[in-house]
């Protein structure tokens, strides 16, 4: 069992504050930290930093500082704490821009039809916020899968610290890649070079076909992995010095 470092206790220590807090608090602070779409109200620029913080559950929250503390201690071990933050920063924050990428390019494509349809922006946004609308162009334009999902895009927003995590993942791949993982579905011990390619292949599956499992923002982990790929490549590949 891997003592827990210090970076790595202080950021489970806020996860878990930003959990109670609003239970304690009886307030929902969802539409301040949580990132939204960038079409919405509610969205801001600092979201990218904050929905690292929120979670939609005790059991999202266990796993994802479970998978934190597992596969990010040794690398804070390594690396030392200031590189260890910059690289989870980094991992949680490009897990969140390509995620609004990701939505933006699917919004569009369904935007386009209520353009087209001859509505205007305004009527777009309207019929967003209320859920639902009577209006024959709508009807007539798109059909009602396609009104859910640009519906869910536009209001439903991204929470947890899974794509840092993911970013954590692979790098805990890249420097262990002889390390024995399970998954609890599947017990069998995998080396890691080769367990986490088939964990980010699943996400890749489920995000880019209908059969997503739920409400899982399956390219935030894929942003995340890709990051943390990029940055742990960059900096074995280069010796990069260990700093506290």
């Amino acid at each position: 069992m891997n003592q827990i470092t210090d970076a790595i206790k202080h950021i489970i220590i806020i996860n878990v504050i930003v959990f109670i807090a609003p239970q304690l608090l009886q307030s929902d602070f969802t539409n301040i930290l949580a990132l939204h779409f960038p079409k919405n109200e509610h969205f801001g620029f600092w979201q990218y930093v904050t929905h690292m913080f929120m979670h939609g559950g005790f059991t999202h929250l266990l796993f994802n500082m479970y998978g934190l503390w597992a596969f990010g201690t040794p690398l804070e071990q390594l690396w030392g704490k200031n590189k260890f933050i910059f690289f989870y920063f980094s991992a949680g924050i490009g897990a969140g821009l390509i995620y609004t990428l990701v939505n933006y390019y699917q919004f569009n494509a369904i935007y386009g039809l209520f353009i087209n349809a001859g509505l205007t922006n305004d009527e777009v946004i309207s019929i967003l916020k209320e859920g639902s609308t009577n209006d024959y162009r709508v009807t007539n334009a798109i059909t009602q899968p396609h009104f859910e999902k640009i519906f869910s895009l536009y209001n439903a927003p991204a929470v947890g610290a899974s794509g840092a995590v993911y970013g954590v993942l692979v790098a805990f791949g890249m420097y262990f890649k002889d390390a024995k993982l399970a998954l609890l579905f599947f017990p069998v011990p995998i080396a890691a070079k080769y367990f986490i390619p088939i964990l980010i292949g699943f996400d890749l599956f489920f995000g880019v076909t209908k059969y997503s499992l739920g409400n899982i923002a399956h390219f935030a982990h894929i942003g995340g992995a890709l990051i943390g790929f990029l940055l742990a490549f960059y900096w074995k590949k280069n010796h990069f010095k260990t700093y506290q």
